[in-house]
């Protein structure tokens, strides 16, 4: 790292030991002598200020090479289309005003006064979504706004950061997008892009229940989804229906545009995604005893009665701080440690409940649901009135497995494509295929596939002035 700051330091015409050394010592200092004259607070801001000039520059060189790259694509394309050198030179012109274009756009500092407040279309334990309008661009976003106080009184400014940052590095077809981040005094703010199909557990709620093959054709794109969060080196822990958000792709049809959106799957909500720390939520469980009780039936009863509760309850779960311990793998929970495998559990709890209809450790409280997924060798079972095929059964017991028999765990999709059940399925073209449930929205900002949320209920104040400035680093 050191050697990289350097470069882009000598880029940027910046003295290398004024910039870093003191940061650096201040940071080091905690098993050197001076460790007694300078407080913890002293030295974990100091190393939140190294970390903070190490990932700036990193990010620089890395945006440099990005264009370099972009270039180099520009120069063999025009090669392949046979180019004179005067066309050459007025796309090398058009090309450099896109970037110069970009930069400019990066190095803006924007405020909510850029954005008009359109709808509520979310909310949570630290705040709401919001789908908003940039006022110079008239493009439609939906931005995350999160409370600070409630993000500094639950320790969760760590989580914040991971999310923020797995956003920036995510550049594929598989993660929302994130356009913008900024804050003021009261609020945090991320600007991700709006896709008005909603989200995997709407879906659910309004269908009950999947086919297989629509079953197969989603579970396929989420371990895509998946996979591409593992090569960025991150776990995301919290993969659940509420995460998986539809796309959008406009069709047109003759000379009219259509309103029709075919949804495929994008991965959201990274505020867990991390090999860093532990979530809070997890920790809430652990003061539980695992014990099952001894009056404990194996035999699933009431699968209806257990659907309509799941489906009632399953709203106010997702809004909830704690949560729901059913899509989390039980390694999460002991103090041993955990893998990229725990994302794989997730899945398979997942391709349980569309078959399903819920959760397989669906439970009347958090805590029973809890002991349930920690002894899943007992509590693992399928309701015989409602039949799936044996391959379904037999890949959903490969998902929720011990993590290292865990389908997933040592090749990642390379793995699922091995399952009978995923016969079929076309990996490499898979968004290009027509998706099995087709989202039907009326335009680009159309907010039908989301709740409702009364805006005076959920309306955050937004800082009028820099007076009342709460300090949080993110």
């Amino acid at each position: 790292m050191d050697e990289l700051l350097k470069k882009v330091l000598a880029r940027d015409h910046l003295c290398w030991p004024c910039t870093v050394c003191f940061v650096r010592k201040m940071a080091s200092s905690a098993a050197g002598t001076i460790s007694t004259k300078i407080s913890q607070y002293t030295l974990e801001r100091a190393n939140r200020t190294r970390l903070l000039i190490e990932n700036c520059y990193a990010q620089a060189l890395a945006q440099c090479h990005e264009r370099e790259k972009r270039l180099q694509k520009l120069e063999e394309k025009m090669e392949m289309e046979g180019l004179s050198e005067s066309e050459k030179v007025v796309r090398r012109q058009v090309h450099m005003a896109k970037e110069t274009d970009f930069l400019r756009l990066k190095r803006t500092r924007l405020t909510v006064a850029d954005f008009t407040s359109l709808k509520v279309i979310g909310r949570g334990a630290f705040g709401e979504v919001r789908l908003v309008q940039k006022i110079d661009t008239g493009h439609v976003y939906a931005m995350k706004i999160l409370r600070k106080t409630e993000m500094l009184e639950k320790e969760q400014t760590a989580h914040v950061r991971a999310e923020r940052d797995i956003l920036s590095e995510a550049d594929c077809e598989w993660v929302v997008k994130m356009y913008f981040s900024f804050q003021d005094p009261l609020n945090l703010y991320l600007v991700m892009e709006f896709l008005p199909g909603g989200d995997m557990m709407t879906l659910l709620i309004k269908k009950d229940t999947l086919s297989e093959d629509a079953t197969k054709f989603y579970i396929a794109e989420a371990a895509l989804a998946i996979q591409a969060i593992h090569n960025l080196n991150f776990i995301h822990r919290d993969i659940k229906p509420d995460n998986l958000l539809l796309d959008s792709k406009l069709i047109a049809r003759s000379e009219i545009i259509a309103t029709t959106f075919q949804g495929h799957i994008k991965l959201s909500d990274f505020g867990l995604c991390t090999g860093l720390k532990k979530a809070h939520r997890t920790e809430y469980y652990r003061n539980w005893p695992s014990q099952l009780p001894k009056d404990f039936v194996t035999k699933p009863l009431g699968s209806k009665r257990k659907a309509e509760t799941w489906k009632r309850n399953r709203r106010a779960i997702a809004y909830s701080t704690v949560g729901t311990p059913d899509y989390i793998a039980p390694e999460i929970f002991q103090p041993n440690g955990y893998t990229k495998a725990c994302d794989w559990w997730s899945l398979g709890v997942i391709m349980y409940e569309m078959l399903i209809g819920y959760p397989p450790f669906c439970s009347e409280t958090p805590q029973e649901t809890y002991r349930k997924v920690i002894n899943w060798k007992q509590t693992l079972l399928f309701p015989p009135e409602m039949p799936i095929s044996i391959d379904a059964k037999t890949t959903i017991k490969k998902f929720c497995s011990e993590p290292e028999h865990r389908l997933g765990h040592s090749d990642g999709v390379e793995e699922l494509k091995t399952c009978q059940f995923f016969r079929g399925i076309d990996w490499n073209n898979i968004r290009k295929c027509p998706a099995p449930i087709r989202v039907d929205v009326k335009s680009i900002d159309d907010t039908s596939n989301f709740d409702e949320f009364p805006d005076a209920d959920l309306r955050i104040r937004l800082a009028a002035s820099g007076n009342d400035s709460l300090a949080m680093e993110v």
